[in-house]
């Protein structure tokens, strides 16, 4: 029986950042960043919060069901918990959400879009399908594929 070797397998280094590099990982961040501040000001001027927008669009938008609990909430928006508990609370206070004990393991709370939430987030969805839409062209990263390949 041949006896493997200790050694681990040798990873290349990351090529070097060249000035393009960090040219285009800025204008990535500056349209991702335009984006995000149209957000802010489009839920404000819809008398929501851009988070309380971000919980309605993770609910309506959880893969294969129109609901999510909290813990699934917490990861979809990468926030403690206890952080998702308060923000729940505060959608449910708004009329935007409910929540309903899950009939399947009664532990779980489900998390439900109301009717005003449902069109609450449609309204805005569609603003910012269309804000996404127009940012098409910019919001991409040009030359993407070389910022990951040899500079050298």
């Amino acid at each position: 029986m041949a006896k493997k070797s200790a050694k681990s397998p040798q990873k290349t280094p990351a090529p070097r950042l060249v000035k393009s590099d960090f040219e285009k990982m800025a204008h990535f961040r500056y349209q991702l960043r335009r984006f995000l501040r149209f957000s802010e000001d489009l839920t404000h001027k819809h008398g929501i919060t851009v988070l309380q927008y971000l919980l309605l669009l993770q609910i309506r938008g959880f893969p294969g069901r129109d609901w999510a609990t909290v813990g699934e909430l917490a990861e979809r928006l990468q926030a403690r918990h206890h952080g998702v508990v308060s923000l729940v609370s505060r959608c449910e206070a708004a009329g935007l959400v409910v929540r309903r004990t899950s009939i399947s393991d009664r532990r779980q709370v489900e998390v439900h879009l109301t009717a005003t939430g449902t069109r609450q987030l449609e309204q805005l969805a569609q603003l910012h399908r269309q804000e996404l839409a127009s940012l098409q062209n910019g919001f991409a990263v040009p030359g993407l594929d070389t910022l990951f390949s040899d500079n050298s």
